[in-house]
């Protein structure tokens, strides 16, 4: 069992679930007594948004490349990044690291073409839906139509996001602003939670399109790399 590296606290709410799904995941696999090997460094977010807030967000990929290095450093046999925001910098810090980094639209990738999903609603940050650095790979890589909301919506829901969510603020108004959102879209077969803390308030008894939870399939991939007999 190799040890999984976690790059956290990108929120700690999220980080939580990480930390809880990769041990469920792991005893369904190996059952017994089994949890995982894990190493975490857990960021105080008030240093990751203080540079978000102040224009300076660049800089938050060569603190992510510190961090996952010294988690190598201590071990770590593969690394990831909690959160989906965070792979606008998956090059950069994987390019310092030794050991794989497990990119979290890989794992929702590989999870759209096995439900053979065509069209899905990318919902996240503004940087997430905006960048690309997630669309783009699923396009390319998975053969997915990737679909984001409009301007006025996406900053609304990067607002939830950074506003509410971050800070275990769960509003139903916002909730059910997000599901007439969803519910509204045409034509799609398929919604990527494509934050973190999205799994926390949307969940699949909410609506009968496919979910795409990027924290568990992450999660689920480190898993099953974690344990892998070469």
């Amino acid at each position: 069992m190799k040890t999984i590296g976690l790059v956290g606290g990108i929120t700690w709410q999220s980080t939580l679930d990480y930390y809880r799904i990769i041990n469920q995941e792991t005893i369904r696999l190996l059952g017994g007594s089994h949890s995982a090997r894990i190493l975490l460094y857990s960021f105080d977010w008030e240093e990751i948004n203080g540079l978000r807030n102040s224009g300076n967000f660049e800089k938050v990929g060569p603190r992510l490349a510190e961090e996952a290095l010294r988690l190598e450093s201590l071990g770590a046999g593969v690394i990831l990044l909690c959160a989906n925001t965070a792979h606008k910098f998956a090059g950069e810090v994987r390019q310092r690291l030794s050991v794989p980094l497990i990119h979290i639209a890989d794992a929702t990738g590989k999870e759209i073409m096995s439900k053979g999903l065509k069209k899905v609603l990318l919902l996240g940050t503004q940087y997430t839906m905006q960048e690309r650095f997630i669309s783009e790979k699923l396009e390319k890589e998975y053969r997915v139509d990737v679909v984001v909301p409009g301007d006025n919506d996406i900053r609304e829901i990067s607002r939830i996001i950074f506003e509410e969510l971050v800070n275990a603020k769960f509003l139903h108004s916002s909730k059910k602003y997000l599901m007439e959102l969803i519910h509204s879209t045409p034509d799609i077969d398929g919604v990527i939670l494509g934050c973190t803390e999205l799994p926390l308030v949307i969940k699949p008894e909410d609506t009968t399109l496919t979910l795409i939870d990027t924290t568990y399939l992450h999660a689920k991939a480190a898993v099953a790399f974690a344990n892998r007999m070469n």
